[in-house]
């Protein structure tokens, strides 16, 4: 069968409701706000753990944005620059290196509020470029503190959108930096980088900016009530809407539909269509909890809740031919800083008889967790299946058995990565089963490797992997986790805000 490449392109684009984000109501710019700027800035002072040990860091975050908005309208932070001082005791690291430059890739958390609610919006691959280390001895030029070093962070942010009219703030948070040392050839050191996860110091006030958010009607132009009658009713709560995109962006997709169309009519072949992802990417936040079987122990652990930080529709590929649409997003755990589950403690019965106390802890390794999901858009229901697939590390500690502690030492853990794959299964209209804005369950199989490093004063490896590990390459520790609603950081006043710790299923 022959398909019509150009009248498959003049079909209107079909968005996957759950995969395109049905809950964010505001992702690319808007030309409508008129409003005047101001350049906004705050000085804050972190806590960061270094080698050396934890170091106090200036840090300047900076931004230009509107003074005010209408309730509903796209706010992007402009200009974003954070700007890192690193003292001399932070960069002794470096120096035994023969490091020659250091650059950084920033994360901050920002937390988006009005009224009591709020949400926190990651602004993350703020890059600052090689900058050369200081002599010992000298200053960096700018820096205050000789010997110091100053890094500046700048790049494109999520957007926010506010619903409701009042006081909006913009607060920095956490701030996660990962730095890059080169040698005078440009060559990347041994160890070529350090991941560093600093936390604000007390007793700060972080605001870095104010928006006066009015509502859809101006109170200065909107004519008072005539005597004896009352005032106007409300309008209607907010809900989400049936789409994820703002007229803005789905006239941007149009003319982009467009111009595949006439391309094909030259040229016919396939007519896949890639939304650009500063049109559509955005930040998100959730919790997960679930159980996770252990076949040959027989038995299973709880897992979380783990907090889970989501970026959405980093790739986003429309084919109109086919009827479908491939989202790819991804996602990081959060627990203290460190990307990881939380630790959970759980008993078993070893080899059937014996029973074993030990706290598990899973932490996440390598790229972030990557979210692929497939919808199909020629059936009313939208079915979408969605695939999360994540590297782990599994550790062991504070082992029991039958009992009496057994030293394991520091260091045991699996002796290499092995791949959780996960997957869920749901329909877009109705909403029904698991679709990544709403949640839902995860189900999949995991294949433990051997374990290694175990045992303070013996050899416990061969125990534990005899106890644990799956044979070969055959995967049967079956997990189950229970994802919440997506709290939105481009709405901070959604239903789902702020993220809601989910009950897990058996």
């Amino acid at each position: 069968m022959t398909v019509d490449a150009r009248a498959a392109a003049r079909r209107p684009i079909h968005w996957a409701v759950g995969g395109a984000l049905v809950v964010a109501t505001a992702l690319v710019p808007s030309a409508e706000s008129a409003a005047a700027e101001q350049k906004s800035e705050v000085a804050l002072r972190y806590t960061c753990p270094f080698p050396s040990g934890p170091e106090e860091v200036d840090v300047l975050v900076s931004a230009v944005l509107p003074t005010s908005a209408r309730t509903g309208e796209e706010i992007r932070p402009a200009q974003v620059a954070v700007e890192v001082t690193l003292p001399p005791a932070a960069l002794a690291r470096f120096a035994g290196l023969d490091a020659a430059t250091l650059s950084a890739v920033a994360r901050l958390t920002v937390r988006n509020s009005v009224g009591d609610k709020s949400a926190d919006a990651s602004w993350q691959d703020l890059a600052a470029p090689p900058t050369d280390l200081p002599t010992p001895g000298e200053g960096e030029g700018d820096s205050q503190d000789p010997g110091a070093l100053t890094l500046t962070a700048t790049g494109d942010v999520p957007t926010v959108t506010f619903g409701s009219p009042g006081r909006a703030t913009l607060a920095p948070d956490a701030l996660d930096l990962a730095l890059t040392s080169l040698t005078e050839a440009g060559e990347p050191t041994t160890p070529p980088g350090l991941d560093v996860a600093c936390t604000p110091a007390p007793g700060q006030e972080p605001e870095l900016a104010a928006i006066t958010i009015r509502g859809d009607q101006d109170p200065t132009t909107t004519p008072a009530p005539r005597p004896g009658e009352s005032d106007p009713a409300p309008g209607p709560t907010p809900t989400r809407p049936d789409e994820g995109l703002p007229p803005t962006a789905r006239e941007k997709i149009d003319a982009l539909t467009e111009k595949r169309r006439e391309a094909l009519e030259d040229d016919p072949g396939s007519c896949p269509i890639e939304i650009p992802p500063e049109w559509v990417m955005t930040t998100a936040e959730t919790y997960a909890a679930g159980y996770a079987n252990a076949a040959k122990l027989d038995g299973a652990a709880a897992l979380g809740p783990a907090f889970m930080k989501v970026v959405l529709n980093k790739r986003y590929i429309n084919d109109s031919c086919a009827s479908t649409v491939d989202v790819s997003s991804e996602v990081n755990f959060d627990y203290e800083g460190k990307r990881q589950l939380p630790p959970t403690k759980a008993t078993f019965l070893s080899y059937g008889f014996m029973p074993t106390t030990a706290t598990m802890t899973l932490e996440q390794v390598g790229p972030p967790a990557a979210i692929h999901t497939h919808t199909v858009t020629n059936t009313p229901t939208y079915p979408e299946e969605t695939t999360v697939t994540a590297q782990l590390v599994m550790r062991l500690s504070d082992v029991e058995v039958n009992g009496v502690p057994l030293d394991v030492g520091p260091d045991c853990r699996t002796e290499r990565p092995f791949e959780q794959v996960l997957k869920g299964y749901g329909q877009s209209y109705p909403p029904a089963g698991y679709l990544v804005a709403y949640g839902g369950t995860l189900t999949g199989y995991a294949h433990i490797p051997p374990f290694e490093g175990c045992g303070a004063t013996e050899d416990l490896d061969p125990i534990f992997t005899s106890a644990i590990s799956s044979p070969g390459k055959k995967a049967d520790n079956y997990t189950k986790m229970t994802q919440a609603p997506l709290c939105v950081a481009t709405n901070p006043e959604g239903p789902d805000c702020p993220p809601r710790k989910p009950k897990p299923e058996r």
